[in-house]
């Protein structure tokens, strides 16, 4: 205990070391080369004209070719020539020069006692009327006195510039440590310190559908709370949790919680702050970093985008490049691995590329715990409608199970930008409040894009279109495992989609062969319609070709749904195999020939339903000209109710809710024999109702 308290006391501040040493600094560069400008500038020899003698000099006064004579110290004489006198020939080689601040400089020079000028100069006015016209002046400073004045002057405003430009390149003047020397400080950390000083706004409270990361977070932050609790029984405080999500999952949002959260403080940033263009830097940002937060425990470090400097070394790297990024990580492997386990630094950390990132990063006793941060599902999205939805002026239909069940795999970002969406909506439309349309017409624009209801088709192509679509939506209303309908519409959205099919599919987690099948044939369904009433195709199936190809090929080589292939998977996700395929060639032209026999086999099933169910297309199509978009409702008033049942996930969260309500009812009867029939039929009731009418959908 003595000799750490005495290492504390020894190591000074951050910021406030000092060293008797000198070391080297670049001042000390920008010193020399203006010492040695100065030297230039005094000692070479300075621009004067040509030497010559009074008698050349008498001869162009004759001429009309001087304008000025200039005597200094009463023995240095210079001439300046007239306009007219450089203009010609016999001069060309004397030049106009400028010299300092304007001055012009003199085109000849000769030395002459002021006693024997003035006299030959008097003689030669009493000969020549010329030289009346020759202005002479006598100066008796030599320029030294001026000059040093100019070169004190011109030495000032270069160093006013200079320190400018430190100050400016170094982050701002006074702004931190330093002061004009921030550009030399390039190895310090660009952490964001959020301390008691700086609280954050953001708590728990606001971050929705992420109950089981919660559950690990908050343990965290209790760990800095309360360690004692843990360490009494011999445990130990991690030392790192790394947060796994897709894009706009929450990772960020749960760590800016955290720092609202915690008492303790809270260093954030990014790990493209550690990239620099300098050798050494990045790693000397992550020493600052970490003895800061050695200065600040207990704390809690957060690197978001861990992956922009935790890649797996030795990977993809060329010849002769640069492995500064790789320096960086060794350094914080070496810090994060040289922490006590009583130090009180914990280090959160966020990405979305957990396959790409180095295997000792995420080791145990580094990254001690991965914390899994999925899509929300159908409760949890219900969840975080209700956040975003606070504040807004919402209609009286508004429910946010409803909203949660027509947006499947969204995350927590694109229910964010549904809300808002439905909001800007609302504004346009000059309502007072937002109603269940606004919402369906926010999903419908984050899902396929911008409406384009101006957009100029012609009407071969719109017929086109509406078959398209309405083959999509019959192979889907009489294929059993496929998802059902929510909507179609032969509006154009987006960059390049003309019309579009929404389904309502299922959340699952795992797949039969007969239900990818049917969704290969599903989707097969637009450009089988378009063969069967043209005789022709088109390019409108582009999308759905690349999907099933994908879908295809994952079921051969992924999934091992394929007989002659076997039960084999060739998923390469950290890498291994680069650019080599693991398969010999002839495995490939196997693989090649079972996709295709699989997707003309989905081909034809669909194509053979689709014309037994003809007059459903045809009548759809016409249907779908008329209206441009039909919703389930239109569809069983026109080809009749699907013949498969297949509950959605909100009608089974309905039911279950239910069932539950009505346990809870009975444990009351039970426990409570005078409570009559009657009351408990009426309490059996759901106070939800669910989505009968499929027009809210």
């Amino acid at each position: 205990m003595d000799n750490k308290d005495k290492s504390n006391k020894d190591e000074k501040p951050f910021g406030e070391r000092k060293s008797n040493t000198p070391k080297f600094n670049m001042y000390w560069i920008w010193g020399i080369l203006l010492a040695g400008f100065i030297v230039i500038s005094f000692f070479l020899p300075k621009n004067s004209g040509e030497l010559t003698n009074w008698n050349y000099v008498r001869t162009l006064i004759k001429n009309n070719d001087v304008a000025k004579l200039e005597i200094i110290e009463d023995r240095n004489i210079k001439v300046f020539l007239t306009r007219d006198a450089l203009d010609r020939d016999t001069f060309k080689k004397i030049k106009k020069a400028q010299g300092r601040f304007g001055k012009e400089a003199a085109h000849f020079y000769f030395e002459m006692n002021k006693e024997a000028f003035n006299k030959n100069f008097d003689n030669l006015k009493a000969e020549h009327k010329a030289a009346e016209n020759v202005v002479v002046e006598y100066t008796y400073d030599n320029g030294g006195t001026g000059q040093i004045i100019n070169w004190i002057i011109m030495i000032a405003i270069f160093i006013a510039i200079w320190s400018f430009m430190m100050r400016r390149m170094g982050g701002g003047a006074g702004g931190g440590a330093g002061g004009p020397g921030q550009l030399f400080n390039i190895g310090r950390s660009k952490a964001t310190l959020f301390d008691k000083n700086t609280k954050v706004n953001i708590t728990f409270k606001d971050v929705a559908g992420l109950d089981e990361a919660k559950v690990e977070v908050m343990e965290i932050v209790d760990f800095l709370k309360n360690p004692k609790k843990y360490t009494k029984l011999g445990g130990k405080i991690p030392k790192g949790a790394l947060l796994i999500g897709s894009p706009g999952t929450g990772k960020t949002l749960l760590a800016k919680a955290v720092a609202g959260e915690a008492n303790v403080p809270f260093f954030s940033l990014s790990g493209s702050d550690f990239v620099e263009m300098f050798v050494g830097v990045g790693a000397s940002r992550v020493r600052d970093l970490f003895r800061q937060a050695k200065e600040k425990a207990p704390c809690i470090i957060f690197i978001d985008e861990i992956d922009a400097i935790g890649r797996a070394r030795g990977k993809n790297l060329m010849s002769g490049s640069n492995d500064e990024r790789e320096n960086t990580l060794n350094q914080l492997l070496t810090e994060m691995d040289g922490f006590g386990t009583d130090s009180g630094v914990i280090i959160l950390a966020a990405t979305n590329r957990p396959d790409i990132l180095d295997s000792a990063l995420l080791r145990p006793g580094r990254f001690d715990r991965q914390i899994s941060i999925d899509k929300p599902d159908l409760i949890g999205r219900e969840q975080i409608f209700k956040v975003h939805l606070k504040g807004k002026e919402l209609a009286t239909d508004i429910d946010a199970k409803k909203l949660s069940a027509q947006t499947p795999g969204f995350a927590g970002a694109e229910i964010a930008n549904v809300c808002n969406e439905a909001a800007l909506i609302a504004a346009r439309n000059n309502k007072e409040s937002i109603d269940m349309g606004d919402f369906e017409a926010a999903i419908d624009r984050v899902i396929g894009g911008l409406e384009k209801k101006n957009k100029i088709i012609s009407p071969e192509e719109k017929n086109i279109v509406a078959y398209h679509e309405a083959g999509h939506a019959v192979a889907g209303w009489f294929l059993q495992f496929a998802d059902p309908l929510v909507k179609v519409s032969i509006v154009p959205r987006g960059v390049a989609a003309l019309g579009y099919a929404q389904y309502l599919p299922k959340e699952q987690y795992i797949y039969r062969t007969e239900q990818l099948i049917d969704e290969m044939c599903m989707t097969l369904g637009g450009r089988a319609a378009e063969e069967i009433t043209y005789g022709k195709i088109s390019t409108g199936a582009q999308n759905d070709l690349e999907r099933v190809t994908k879908m295809a090929y994952a079921m051969v080589t992924l999934y091992g749904m394929n007989e002659k292939v076997g039960h084999i998977s060739f998923n390469d996700q950290n890498g291994e195999f680069a650019y080599s395929k693991p398969y010999s060639e002839k495995t490939g032209e196997i693989i090649d020939e079972e996709v295709r026999k699989i997707i003309d086999s989905a081909y034809q099933r669909i194509k053979n339903l689709l014309i037994s169910k003809k007059d459903e297309v045809e009548k759809l199509a016409q249907e779908l000209l008329k209206k441009e978009i039909l919703f389930q409702y239109d569809l069983e008033a026109l080809i009749g109710k699907r013949p498969f049942e297949h509950k959605t996930n909100y009608e089974n969260y309905m039911e279950s809710e239910k069932v539950e309500f009505k346990s809870d009812v009975e444990e009351t009867i039970e426990n409570q024999s005078n409570i009559t029939e009657t009351l408990i039929t009426d309490n059996s009731i759901d106070t939800t109702t669910p989505i009968d009418d499929e027009k809210s959908i």
